[in-house]
């Protein structure tokens, strides 16, 4: 009996001191998260993106982004898979191709004319020609290594801004954007930054720093600055590129009920926001309380704060009001991390995990 005890008070002991001293790569800072009020007034839930049709990417996950343009054989919509994939998509036959492959996992692309601009988390910035051809824009910034390039837009002066989400928790030295993304939000020393690449002489510059893991980038319409999701605060920043108020910087739309993604413009100065997931209220809780997180990073995967699946499309004007919201509280089609509209009148859905593109024709 005396063995059973002292055996029993050993691995008690031991476990104790591996939740309590095992390493792990966070460092958490203690931050006043917002009380979630959770899917109440703009933000009560409809089934406006229940019953979504899918269409075909091939043998792959994640239509992270969408895109569009118009080709002499008409329409096609281009979304990134997280194997590498650009694919090409036929929005009348659903026929799909890749059309290329970066070898990392392309997350933003936004045309600008026929060229494709492309935020690859293992890569960097790149460029595709129409026929396919890839080429690296920037890597690095400063002397820095660019660790998590996330979304992109463009200005119309050429200028490319774009979000480098975590100089800490690199994807690919992570493993995967998902786990480098949680690495970022638990530790929340907001290592997160936004840069901006100029064609014209190739240079790459830091715009502002300081994000809690920065994801969407989207431009305003007049070109004075640009929207930018910080998903570990729940809020959407604007940053002033140009005019009077250049280099300033405020939030437009805060403590919002799920983790912000993507953000895309639309022609008319509004804009298209994702919520990937719903909130953790584990990980609200445990704001102010580093040693609990860092506790979290020692449990199994499994028993980790991870994403809750609720689709959640919000359309938002240029100041930040909630105009109308697209739902599906059953989180079927998983993972949201934004949406388009395209010329075809669809809303197409893109994903992190799904292995579709979805949509839903407007009315």
């Amino acid at each position: 009996m005396r063995r059973i005890v002292l055996g029993a008070a050993a691995i008690l002991a031991l476990s104790a001191a591996y939740l309590t001293l095992w390493p792990v790569p966070i460092d958490p800072v203690s931050w006043d998260a917002p009380a979630d009020a959770g899917y109440v007034g703009e933000f009560a839930p409809n089934e406006r993106l229940a019953d979504l049709e899918r269409l075909p990417i091939g043998d792959t996950y994640g239509p992270e982004d969408v895109s569009y343009r118009e080709t002499e054989d008409g329409l096609r919509i281009y979304v990134s898979g997280h194997q590498g994939e650009i694919i090409e998509i036929n929005p009348v036959s659903k026929a799909h191709k890749v059309i290329a492959n970066t070898g990392g996992v392309p997350l933003g692309i936004e045309f600008h004319g026929d060229v494709l601009f492309i935020a690859d988390a293992f890569k960097g910035l790149l460029l595709m020609t129409p026929s396919g051809t890839l080429a690296t824009l920037t890597n690095s910034v400063d002397g820095t290594p660019i660790k998590y390039a996330d979304d992109l837009d463009i200005a119309p002066n050429g200028v490319i801004y774009f979000s480098d989400a975590s100089t800490k928790f690199g994807a690919e030295a992570v493993g995967s954007t998902m786990a480098a993304s949680l690495l970022e939000i638990m530790e929340h020393r907001k290592t997160g930054r936004v840069l901006a690449y100029d064609p014209r002489d190739k240079s790459t510059r830091v715009v502002a720093d300081g994000f809690s893991f920065s994801n969407g980038v989207a431009m305003a319409k007049d070109g004075m600055s640009l929207l930018v999701n910080e998903t570990g605060t729940y809020s959407v920043h604007r940053l002033y590129i140009d005019g009077p108020r250049k280099g300033e910087r405020e939030i437009v739309l805060s403590n919002l009920p799920g983790f912000p993604d993507n953000i895309n413009d639309l022609p008319d100065g509004t804009f298209l926001l994702g919520l990937i997931s719903k909130r953790s209220a584990w990980l609200d809780a445990n704001a102010d309380n580093p040693f609990m997180r860092k506790l979290a990073m020692r449990l199994p995967a499994a028993l980790r704060p991870k994403a809750e699946n609720h689709g959640f499309i919000i359309h938002l004007s240029a100041s930040g009001e909630v105009l109308q919201t697209w739902q599906d509280p059953s989180g079927d089609y998983p993972q949201t991390t934004g949406a388009m509209i395209a010329p075809d009148g669809y809303l197409y859905v893109s994903s992190l995990s799904a292995t579709e593109l979805a949509r839903t024709k407007l009315k």
